[in-house]
């Protein structure tokens, strides 16, 4: 959870804003309960009285409570009054806690004051005449009070209270109220409240499910820029190192899941400790005594919820590794469907397809089934609680120890203490898997680049750049491997002439072209550009100088213009001038739209040699320093061929070209042949020079041209 949050750094603002609107939502839900306790246990059993202290009371009974109080207690009764114009005593204070303190002062002798003129059968005025004459004093009439409060025991609040209210009540009816509009006034008063509490509660909660959502969709944004951004940093070895259908789980599915996750952490992770302190601290102050049901009810969640995440947490993470193995089995499929069919493969393919499809169900339907049981469980534990509380919340207002409200404002306070619980339960279904997701994000953040900028690069340390590459005693070996691709391999590639690279499948052509543009960095030697050594300039820098043209040749959506002119900043001249040289003109101008007609992803509208010509002419357009063709001419008929790099020749004649092929027709008329076997180099010169001298490219030659072509070279 910890990688989670830390995602929300950026965020902190928010997430403060948050965690203040989340308070003021437990503020409001926590106090429902307790306006609901009132209105049951004040509203109705109480008429609306809610205080022993009357809010207005007649002369003569001050005088008659009086009597019963201290000198000390009775001043503090009689500066909570003031006399009123018809010589009554209302209520000044307006704190609750100083009407709370005149409530006890007045409830046992209001107890006092109504049994004796009950029971004892004498009125108030026989009492006053035995102080006066001193038959009866004040200790004995405190010593009263004292035996009273003993004899009720532990209901001696409750029943105090109950009774000094009836007092309270008949003294309100003799002062003339209507006590069926006080009553309804208090109702009102409170539902309004009541209503006041669940609007703002609602605000809070919209406001700050607006803002989760805020923060946990820029935190999808942030992390898909940053992976994406880092994955484009990467070398091939990465890329390799774990796979592009991995790469792209996580750039999606594994961002949307912790996506998801920040907006349940945000609203009920950080609500559910809110709502369950402040529930916890509400039940204490209700002095029910059933607080150790709460007590057992979260010990049985804990124990559950953690049994549950111990079986879930392996297959969670199996999960991820399944669904990437499926992306991974999708890609190859489709991206392959049209060789499938060649070789009647899709049975095939459709099974290998459903066997990832099946233990990708099979691992999800285990964790769905694991944790379908946590609600009914959960479910199970919330209604035993409310049975325990009415067993013995009954019994406790049977005895007359609890009020009823006291008691459904226990069980709401229980029920919200325990769903906060249940909250966390509900985001702990989705963590395991978020957590995974968090931890193959940091993977691919943390990987770092084995290809780096230098600390201080070289970038301008030439006025003008010329473009001649050579290859020093380079040797590279692929990481992993036992042996070196090509090894001591050295010669120049000047500007203005055309190096050709040529040998058997798998001899090294591609890795030597590919170590030019930092596809890999060389393990042994180095190679140099106007003697400056590529590993110290920039990326940016070296492949400025560069126009590479893939062996397969890749084109994005878009226009043929745009495709074109991808290096950016390429006018439309330039544009038009790459696509003659490469021979694209004549296809492009058979087009309804021309160079703004559409190109579908991957280039799958237009033909082999159609997106050869639109590669090569995107190279040209760049207008580099040194080409670099990757078996580029393959797809290409040998008219457009011979065409083509004639026109190359006339128009790039200042840059140095670099060309790998695999026939010798391509690169009959280079200024340099590399030939290479087995990784290294076994000849070096012309067309002419090397069918004296080396026997590799001679068995080449033999096996790719007849013996007039031999004999007599091509025209």
């Amino acid at each position: 959870m910890g990688k989670i949050f830390k995602y929300l750094k950026k965020y902190k603002a928010v997430v403060v804003c948050i965690i203040l609107l989340l308070i003021v939502q437990a503020y409001c839900d926590l106090s429902l309960p307790q306006y609901m306790s009132d209105i049951v246990d004040i509203g109705i059993q109480q008429g609306g009285i809610e205080h022993v202290a009357p809010e207005e009371m007649r002369e003569e009974t001050m005088e008659n409570l009086c009597v019963f109080l201290s000198d000390e207690d009775e001043k503090t009764v009689k500066d909570a009054y003031s006399k009123n114009e018809q010589g009554n005593y209302e209520l000044t204070l307006k704190k609750k806690e100083d009407i709370d303190k005149i409530d006890e002062l007045l409830g046992v002798p209001m107890l006092v004051m109504s049994s004796v003129e009950e029971e004892a059968g004498m009125d108030m005025d026989t009492i006053k005449a035995l102080l006066e004459s001193g038959q009866l004093t004040k200790e004995q009439i405190f010593q009263q009070e004292d035996a009273v409060e003993e004899q009720l025991g532990d209901m001696s609040e409750t029943i105090i209270n109950q009774k000094a209210l009836l007092v309270v009540k008949e003294e309100y009816e003799a002062l003339g109220w209507d006590m069926g509009d006080y009553q309804n006034s208090y109702m009102l008063r409170t539902g309004g409240k009541m209503i006041a509490m669940a609007v703002v509660m609602m605000a809070a909660a919209i406001l700050a499910g607006m803002l989760a959502s805020y923060a946990s969709a820029g935190v999808g944004r942030d992390l898909r820029d940053k992976v994406f951004k880092k994955v484009v940093s990467f070398s091939n070895s990465e890329i390799e190192q774990f796979s592009t259908a991995s790469l792209i789980t996580r750039s999606t599915n594994d961002i949307q899941q912790i996506q998801m996750v920040e907006v349940m952490l945000l609203r009920l992770v950080v609500y559910a400790p809110i709502i369950g302190i402040g529930g916890v601290i509400k039940v204490a102050s209700t002095k029910t005594g059933m607080g150790w049901i709460i007590g057992v009810a979260v010990g049985a969640i804990i124990l559950i919820v953690g049994l549950l995440m111990s079986v879930t947490m392996p297959k969670f993470k199996k999960m991820q590794t399944l669904v990437d193995r499926l992306n991974l089995v999708s890609r190859e499929i489709l991206t392959g469907v049209s060789v499938i069919r060649a070789f009647s493969r899709e049975k095939f393919e459709e099974k290998r397809f459903a066997g990832a499809n099946k233990d990708l169900m099979k691992t999800q339907l285990f964790t769905s089934r694991v944790m379908s049981m946590m609600m009914p469980v959960m479910m199970l534990i919330m209604n035993c609680i409310t049975v325990a509380i009415v067993w013995f919340g009954s019994k406790g207002v049977d005895l007359g120890n609890l009020q009823v409200g006291d008691m459904m404002a226990f069980i709401t306070y229980t029920m919200l203490i325990v769903m906060a619980f249940l909250m966390i339960t509900m985001v702990s279904i989705m963590l395991p898997r978020a957590g995974v997701a968090a931890g193959r994000i940091d993977e691919v953040l943390n990987t770092q680049a084995e290809i780096l900028d230098p600390e201080q690069p070289q970038d301008d340390s030439k006025a003008q750049w010329r473009g001649e590459v050579v290859f020093d005693d380079v040797s590279f070996q692929y990481p992993g491997a036992d042996e070196n691709a090509i090894e001591h391999i050295s010669f120049a590639a000047e500007p203005g002439k055309t190096t050709a690279i040529i040998g058997s499948t798998g001899c090294g052509k591609s890795t030597l072209l590919n170590l030019i543009p930092r596809f890999y960095d060389v393990t042994e030697g180095k190679i140099t550009i106007d003697g400056v050594d590529i590993r110290d300039m920039t990326q940016k820098k070296l492949r400025s100088l560069l126009g590479y043209v893939p062996q397969k040749g890749v084109l994005f959506s878009g226009t043929i213009a745009s495709n074109i002119g991808f290096a950016g900043d390429v006018s439309e001249e330039k544009i038009q001038e790459a696509a003659q040289i490469a021979q694209a003109e004549e296809f492009i101008s058979e087009k309804e739209e021309g160079y703004q007609s559409p190109i579908a992803q991957g280039g799958t509208n237009v033909s082999g040699g159609q997106k050869q010509r639109l590669s090569i002419a995107r190279a040209i357009a760049k207008n580099p320093k040194v080409f670099l063709f990757d078996d580029s001419f393959s797809a290409l008929d040998y008219k457009t061929d011979v065409v083509l790099r004639k026109a190359l020749n006339e128009k790039i004649s200042d840059a140095a070209v670099i060309i790998v092929a695999q026939r010798i027709s391509t690169i009959l008329h280079a200024d340099q042949i590399i030939v290479l076997e087995e990784g290294k180099m076994v000849g070096k010169g012309t067309h002419e020079e090397l069918m004296r001298s080396c026997e590799t490219y001679q068995e080449i030659a033999k096996s790719q041209l007849s013996e007039k072509e031999l004999e007599g070279g091509l025209a």
